[in-house]
């Protein structure tokens, strides 16, 4: 998901990265990359795990349905908030021992919450989870732009990340669905330990450390401003989705125009406009605004968000239309995002090879439209669609696009960035995905609840029995479909930042990177 690179004919000069000194490629980078998989295999995986497991952990905790939701909320807050502050420690801390302590601590979080005995404590658990993620995000990123110095190298590097990224969520809903049916829900929490240690003790032998150069004073009231403006944006997202009921009993989103939610709206644009401007002023920014600025860099975000805001949205209501529509048990449901899953890894090499040779334009839009397709394909679906010939057709097209879009756009994401840098805007990439995440549930999930409630009123005035069990699919496949139809427009948004704003060809793409001095 992030790539440096140092062109100057694709940057502006503003962003001109500063000179740097280039290194023979690393023995260990290979062994280097399987440590970076693995983490970010981690994290992918616990951003959806849980969701199929939240049920049942909230049955044996005795969590009220209205508060079941924090065991996402709370490790999204502290991820999304958090990650700015996690890039730039990063960076100064040291990549490698960064991620060493994420990982130890992405463990003892996991493992307090796999022994919550409360709501509190699984709550607490997964905000803990989200700070340690936080750190190892962009640390994990900005080891590979440090690492792989070489175009094509790097190019396959970033296509195995890309994949592991796009195609994590769906293992995640599979695994979740067989730990949570098999085992125990807590478990789904537990199977990180394992994972988290023994990667943790390969990469103390491994990694190479590698850290900031220059000066290393942190901005503490631009990550102060930043984390809790992001910690208030993404809670305004989340309010804003919540589920009530209208007076007929019907149900509908919080929304946009609840008080809560424009307050916390106003409260976080002042905070962030306040991070802004604190930025352009003090010498040693948290985020140094020559870092967004630049149109490759600004567009790969821009495009990260949107696609971001469509693709979890589509992951949530697929989801939704398994299990309630179409009766699928939590495994099958996890099965049946599995072709989603393969056709992404094995189209991700393929895109690695073009990459050097096309450039990433013609990439990102031919992957785009390939997305736009995919989504619209599912407005197809039915309350009685045969997954073979309705669904799947849709979930390979929207994989194959998004393994076109996930690589070439993590490779213009750090176009010209020095090795100061690297942790940092690695950062915002995790946090432009992030937020637009967070920002496409609440979205389409008020699109689609309003859908859902219009359709529900639709039937009742036909006559129909709105309890039915044939009323109520149709309602919600309604619903569904308007997020559908969405989330493509989400993605032709993307569409229109990599025509208008991605310029680097393939010969922006350098043979030596951004090598932070260990």
């Amino acid at each position: 998901m992030t790539e440096p690179v140092s062109v100057a004919k694709a940057t502006s000069p503003v962003t001109a990265a500063p000179p740097l000194e280039t290194s023979a490629p690393d023995p260990r980078r290979w062994r280097i990359l399987a440590v970076i998989a693995v983490t970010q295999l981690m994290l992918v995986l616990d951003a959806s795990i849980m969701n199929i497991a939240l049920p049942s952990a909230g049955a044996d905790l005795r969590i009220a349905d209205a508060d079941v939701q924090w065991g996402v909320t709370a490790y999204t807050l502290a991820f999304g908030g958090l990650l700015l502050l996690g890039g730039r420690v990063a960076d100064y801390l040291g990549r490698k021992r960064a991620m060493l302590i994420g990982l130890i601590g992405f463990a003892v979080a996991s493992a307090l919450g796999g022994a919550a005995q409360n709501a509190g404590m699984l709550f607490g658990a997964r905000a803990l989870q989200g700070v340690f993620g936080a750190l190892l995000a962009p640390a994990a990123l900005a080891l590979i732009t440090v690492t792989f110095t070489e175009a094509r190298e790097r190019a396959k590097a970033f296509g195995v990340f890309g994949a592991i990224s796009g195609g994590g969520a769906a293992i995640g809903l599979l695994a979740g669905g067989a730990l949570t049916e098999y085992l125990d829900w807590r478990w789904c929490l537990y199977v990180n330990l394992p994972i988290a240690l023994v990667t943790a003790v390969v990469g103390i032998r491994v990694l190479r450390e590698s850290r900031a150069t220059g000066d290393r004073h942190f901005d503490i009231p631009g990550a102060l401003l930043s984390s809790v403006g992001l910690v208030v944006l993404v809670y305004a997202f989340t309010e804003a989705a919540k589920q009530t009921t209208n007076a007929a009993g019907l149900p509908q989103a919080v929304g946009w125009t609840d008080p809560l939610v424009v307050t916390l709206l106003a409260v976080a644009a002042a905070l962030l406009v306040g991070f802004v401007l604190l930025e352009r002023r003090v010498a040693n920014p948290l985020l140094p605004l020559r870092i967004v600025l630049d149109r490759n860099r600004g567009g790969s975000y821009l495009i990260f968000l949107l696609v971001g805001a469509g693709l979890f949205s589509m992951f949530l209501f697929m989801t939704f239309y398994f299990q309630y529509v179409l009766g699928y048990e939590p495994m099958k449901a996890g099965f049946a995002f599995l072709p989603f899953s393969v056709s992404l890894i094995l189209v991700a090499g393929l895109v690695a090879q073009l990459l050097p040779r096309v450039g990433p334009k013609p990439l990102l839009v031919v992957g785009l439209t390939a997305g736009i397709v995919g989504m619209l394909l599912l407005t197809r679906t039915q309350p009685d669609s045969n997954y073979w010939t309705t669904v799947l057709p849709a979930l390979v097209v929207l994989s194959v696009g998004m393994s076109m879009v996930f690589i070439p756009a993590s490779s213009t994401a750090l176009v010209g960035v020095g090795g100061h840098d690297a942790g940092i805007a690695s950062a915002v990439l995790n946090t432009s995905q992030q937020v637009g995440g967070s920002l496409g549930l609440a979205l389409l999930n008020t699109f689609a609840l309003t859908a859902t409630t219009d359709k529900f009123a639709e039937l009742i005035a036909s006559g129909q029995d709105a309890g039915s069990p044939a009323a109520i699919a149709t309602a919600n496949v309604a619903g569904y479909h308007v997020a559908y139809f969405a989330g493509a427009g989400l993605l032709a948004l993307g569409l229109v930042a990599a025509v208008t704003l991605i310029q680097a060809r393939r010969s922006d793409l350098p043979t030596e990177g951004a090598v932070a001095a260990a």
